[in-house]
């Protein structure tokens, strides 16, 4: 078959643009303190310098750029993401050049700095080799010593017994559709066909009853994330030894996972593969060996220019100005979890006392010298605090926070970048994340949130009076609220609901985005929005 797409893909999907995802181990607090946590130094200080390959719609890039001191880069070839993405970054203000290079040719550029962090989220996998080898170089020549190295990737063994579904759904796209039905309906028609393989009785779905489960939650995903998750010309989960090949090309060695919640040994291995992984000293190996006791199949890397370990003595000291910042009610914090090894409980005379500090001052930021000393927590060790705030943050009831200075530095371009993506919420739910000047990262909010954050912007005070400013818009796009399965059909029915809803939010949520930075002050918003003409309510 005769491919139409332009030439510059090099067999990546072009035709469906990517999802406006939001990922939080790539910012630059989250990374660092994933270093420190696994008593692993670097170099990044502040301002600095930041470079994200194949950034998708930008949204991860922009509000880092947005929330944090320093320069930012970011490059990703398809023309129409890199357009959006140079949106919210005119919007913000922030220091922020979008690119819309192949990394080769981003290699090549003559102007290109030295860089303190490198990312690329899941990239990684959908790429020639080629463009690995271009990473690398990317990382060898333009990564400062002591630098930091994020990539995430689809790995082995979690993927190899559904690597042949992938095979088979990518040769029925390529093989038994015409490319004028569109990509979208040509995912669809691969998904179903490899469905009737399975009702057919093939061995191999009977042999692998995981696989076939597995192609019930793809038919659930989103096509756009599909076609860049599945059918990319190039698709090449790799183990980590593969992975950490290449990257040694570069100087760099493996430090950490980003993903600090995989830092719980007792929630994701046995007591015996804790043993077992103690025992191995080579890194490479015992990073193998855990994939295999975890049956890994996605992989968040953290490696860095020069590895330094760390002593205990030191990663307290060096804990000492780090900032932290409760971004859940004390009351949801669960002290049993689920994992792959089971369940694992959290000691309720250590977690307890810190969310309570924490919790403190209407949950503002705290330096880990200033817990260490607070009254409720005497009884509790440094090596403790340390452990509870890296679960804490891990599982997303606390996040690593920004000095005041930072943060003031800051304020500006992410109330600039929430108000742009409070705009956008009138006419789409695609992006479902606001800038923290606190956390430096992104916090997560549905679209009829963003819409009641809106009101507040516009100067609307009470629940009723932010429901009677959404409904306007959702009744303009003939867009009803749900209740009990069923579409609300009048006007007040509707408005009664979301004022119900608005009370809510401003009991439960809104105090949390004010201390988090996320809300945004009164002020002139746009005379038109796109695609719609809506009156004021």
């Amino acid at each position: 078959m005769t491919s139409t797409s332009p030439s510059w893909t090099a067999g990546y999907v072009a035709e469906l643009d990517y999802t406006h995802g939001y990922y939080r181990e790539m910012s630059p607090l989250n990374l660092e303190l994933a270093m420190l946590s696994r008593l692993q130094s670097h170099s990044v200080k502040r301002p600095l310098r930041y470079l994200e390959l194949g950034f998708g719609q930008g949204l991860s890039l922009n509000i880092h750029a947005a929330t944090t001191q320093g320069e930012f880069w970011g490059t990703d070839f398809n023309p129409t993401q890199a357009a959006n993405a140079r949106e919210m970054a005119a919007a913000s203000g922030a220091n922020l050049k979008v690119l819309d290079q192949s990394f080769e040719e981003l290699r090549d550029r003559d102007d290109l700095p030295e860089f303190d962090v490198i990312v690329l989220h899941g990239i990684w996998s959908w790429i020639s080799d080629e463009n690995r080898r271009v990473i690398a170089d990317l990382a060898r020549n333009h990564l400062a010593v002591g630098g930091i190295f994020y990539v995430s990737y689809n790995t082995t063994p979690g993927w190899s017994a559904a690597m042949p579904l992938r095979h088979l759904m990518s040769l029925h796209v390529t093989l038994a559709t015409s490319e004028a039905t569109g990509l979208g309906s040509r995912i669809d028609a691969a998904v179903n066909f490899a469905e009737q393989v399975v009702d057919s009785n093939a061995l191999y779905f009977r042999a692998n009853p995981a696989v076939a489960e597995r192609l019930k939650a793809i038919k659930g995903h989103n096509r756009n994330y599909l076609a860049h998750e599945f059918f990319n010309a190039d698709w090449h989960p790799m183990p980590f030894s593969e992975a950490a090949e290449y990257l040694a090309q570069a100087k760099l060695s493996f430090a950490a996972s980003s993903n600090l919640v995989s830092h719980i040994d007792t929630l994701h291995l046995t007591p015996q593969q804790q043993q077992l992984l103690a025992s191995i000293s080579h890194p490479v190996l015992r990073e193998s060996v855990r994939d295999y006791c975890e049956n890994q199949q996605f992989r968040r890397d953290v490696f860095v220019k020069g590895p330094r370990g760390l002593t205990p003595q030191r990663q307290i000291e060096l804990l000492q100005s780090h900032r932290f910042v409760l971004q859940a009610a004390e009351g949801d914090i669960a002290l049993k979890l689920n994992g792959p090894a089971g369940e694992a409980h959290l000691q309720a005379e250590v977690y307890r006392p810190v969310a309570a500090a924490l919790a403190e001052r209407a949950h503002a930021p705290k330096s880990f010298g200033e817990l260490s000393a607070h009254p409720l927590l005497k009884s509790i060790s440094a090596n403790q605090l340390a452990q509870a705030l890296f679960v804490l943050t891990g599982l997303n009831y606390a996040s690593a926070a920004q000095d005041d200075e930072q943060i003031a530095a800051v304020r500006g371009t992410s109330q600039a970048l929430n108000r742009h993506i409070l705009e956008r919420a009138v006419f789409s739910n695609e992006v479902s994340f606001l800038a923290s000047p606190v956390m430096g990262a992104g916090v997560p909010l549905g679209r009829i949130q963003q819409l009641f954050l809106r009101a507040i912007s516009r100067g609307k005070r009470t629940p009723q009076e932010w429901a009677l400013d959404i409904w306007p818009v959702m009744e303009a796009q003939g867009q009803r609220l749900i209740r009990d399965g069923k579409p609300m059909q009048t006007a007040a029915e509707n408005i009664s609901e979301l004022s119900t809803m608005g009370q809510d939010f401003a009991q439960k949520r809104l105090p949390m985005l004010e201390t988090l930075g996320v809300t945004v002050p009164p002020g002139p918003a746009p005379s038109v929005l796109p695609g719609l003409s809506i009156a004021a309510a």
